[in-house]
């Protein structure tokens, strides 16, 4: 590249971050930061992609009135160790350390300097050994279901929060047709994959008196082909896998998603 074209790239590109940072004016107090030496993986998550993820859910908080927002990381690799996993926020000057906690869920800080920075989330395992998700759950629900409402708001903080590292042509929500959290979130074809506590067997929407047994290509990635499984986050998680009717408003949004799990126990008939 010509050099002075180069030069001219780079100062643009460093005047449209300065921009975009100059929005946030107060750091949070509670964030301790620390020298950075080691150089950001550009994979791994944007911290101001997240942060905004975090203002889509209080925009949207009506989706889910009584439930909070944190972020969860699961496994994608067999190989991976979710045990003593640390998570830090690193800019080019600061550093923050994020608290997770025994589920590997955590709450982001905001830090302005670090969204000035441009900064990413990093953790203690490589990049593509985990999947990330947001987890918005209502608490008092009964033993295994969610809530709809809650789940149509994951979607879209999840992939407001550029959560999904999916890279294969068959995923939906990769698609050149669907780009954004509105499209993803509210089409057919959007295929937000959520992820169960335990393999699923099925799961049933209920609503009241209605009731309705989601058909078997809303589990377990919609029947993925194995060739298919290293460019999905469900990669070692394929059995507890689903997929929801996110854009299918005659159900409301305190509708129960409730799991019949392969580990239940089975009543043997003498």
């Amino acid at each position: 590249m010509n050099p002075f074209l180069r030069c001219l790239l780079l100062a643009l590109a460093a005047a449209v971050t300065t921009a975009a940072g100059a929005q946030d004016t107060s750091p949070d107090p509670a964030v301790a930061t620390v020298n950075v030496t080691t150089t950001r993986d550009p994979v791994d998550k944007s911290y101001r992609k997240m942060i905004k993820g975090m203002e889509r859910f209080e925009r949207e908080h009506a989706y889910a009135p009584a439930a909070s927002l944190r972020f969860q990381l699961l496994p994608r690799t067999p190989d991976v160790k979710m045990e003593g996993i640390t998570l830090r926020v690193a800019g080019d000057t600061v550093s923050a350390k994020v608290l997770v906690e025994a589920d590997n869920s955590f709450v982001l800080p905001r830090n302005a300097q670090l969204l000035r920075e441009d900064a990413a989330v990093l953790a203690n395992r490589k990049t593509t050994s985990m999947t990330w998700r947001a987890a918005i759950v209502t608490p008092g629900l009964p033993p295994g279901t969610r809530r709809l409402g809650d789940m149509r708001l994951e979607c879209r903080v999840g992939v407001e929060a550029g959560l999904v590292s999916n890279s294969s042509p068959l995923f939906g929500w990769l698609s050149n047709a669907l780009t954004s959290a509105d499209d993803i979130c509210t089409s057919p074809n959007g295929n937000y994959l959520f992820f169960a506590e335990r393999p699923v067997f099925a799961v049933r929407l209920r609503a009241g008196e209605r009731s309705e047994v989601l058909p078997f290509h809303f589990l377990y990635a919609g029947g993925l082909p194995r060739e298919e499984l290293p460019f999905c986050d469900c990669q070692v998680l394929l059995d507890r896998t689903y997929y929801v009717p996110l854009w299918d408003k005659s159900w409301p949004d305190d509708t129960l998603v409730e799991f019949e799990y392969m580990t239940d126990a089975v009543e043997v008939q003498p």
